[in-house]
């Protein structure tokens, strides 16, 4: 068994695009309306055939306090892995990405936590070796 989709609940899905594609170098792999809203995911340059990334709208009203409180509460909704931390760090910043957590130790991992501007914070991960 693998993973084959996860989602992440999003404000907008076009503003979504923007920042995962453009911004974290993400590419589209399926984009299927589906009424006002698309099936919209996204996979890494990297792993094209690897797991897709559902940017998928937060309109259920569910979705709105459960992202409030673990964004008030510094919760990452997801965790990416990078090889190089700290790269990844400047490239993003460079690129405008605002780091509510910047690189650091944690245990078995270096990590960072973004806000993609979607509702959402993303942690970053390296995994430390040995």
């Amino acid at each position: 068994m693998k993973i084959h989709v996860t989602s992440v609940f999003v404000d907008d899905q076009a503003k979504a695009q923007r920042f995962y594609t453009e911004i974290l170098g993400f590419t589209v792999k399926h984009d299927i309306p589906l009424d006002e809203h698309r099936w919209l995911t996204v996979v890494s340059a990297d792993d094209p055939e690897g797991a897709e990334l559902l940017l998928e709208p937060g309109g259920h009203p569910a979705v709105g306090p459960y992202r409030k409180a673990i964004f008030a509460d510094g919760i990452a909704a997801h965790s990416f892995q990078v090889q190089d931390l700290d790269a990844e760090w400047m490239k993003l910043t460079g690129r405008g990405v605002m780091f509510v957590t910047e690189p650091m130790d944690a245990g078995s991992v270096h990590r960072a936590v973004f806000d993609d501007t979607c509702g959402n914070l993303i942690q970053l991960i390296q995994m430390k070796e040995g």
